[in-house]
């Protein structure tokens, strides 16, 4: 992998966490306190730093192997989702760096719905991926065919190449 993609998913990986950062402050400093009123909302915007932790983390392992694709890519987000979640659920229940003030069975849910957002969005993005890399290559293989014989082949009512 080349320098100029080594820094484009550093840069991205930065911008992501600068989102988490400035998300969870947004809902600290503004959602919670105009909401606090509301029991169903003051549960989502007390769920929402583990949501969005979740899913932004695993998400940058997303972007690394869109951006990389190894081989075992899809291994390597399942599993990497998976251990975002272990470990907020593990600071849910044992407080390691602060973040988590008491125990909530509503946060460990965000953030398994945050990690399998994350897999979700790499499987739609990996099968647009593939969609566009398979349109492409039809595409191509038709301009071929126009170039080599002068014309688009015609089809019968079958839809079958004549």
């Amino acid at each position: 992998m080349n320098c100029k993609n080594k820094l484009r998913i550093v840069g991205i990986n930065l911008l992501l966490f600068a989102l988490l950062f400035g998300l969870v402050s947004l809902n600290k400093d503004f959602f919670r306190p105009a909401s606090n009123h509301l029991p169903f909302i003051r549960i989502l915007t007390g769920c929402f730093p583990n949501f969005i932790a979740a899913y932004i983390i695993s998400f940058a392992i997303v972007n690394a192997v869109l951006m990389r694709k190894p081989k075992y890519g899809r291994l390597m987000v399942f599993i990497g989702s998976f251990l975002v979640f272990a470990i907020l659920t593990l600071e849910e229940s044992k407080p390691m760096w602060g973040a988590s003030t008491s125990y909530d069975a509503y946060d460990i849910l965000a953030s398994g719905v945050g990690a399998l957002l994350a897999i979700l969005t790499f499987e739609l993005l990996a099968l647009i991926r593939e969609n566009k890399k398979r349109i492409t290559i039809k595409y191509i293989a038709e301009q071929n065919n126009k170039s080599l014989y002068g014309v688009a082949p015609q089809r019968s009512q079958s839809g079958e190449n004549r």
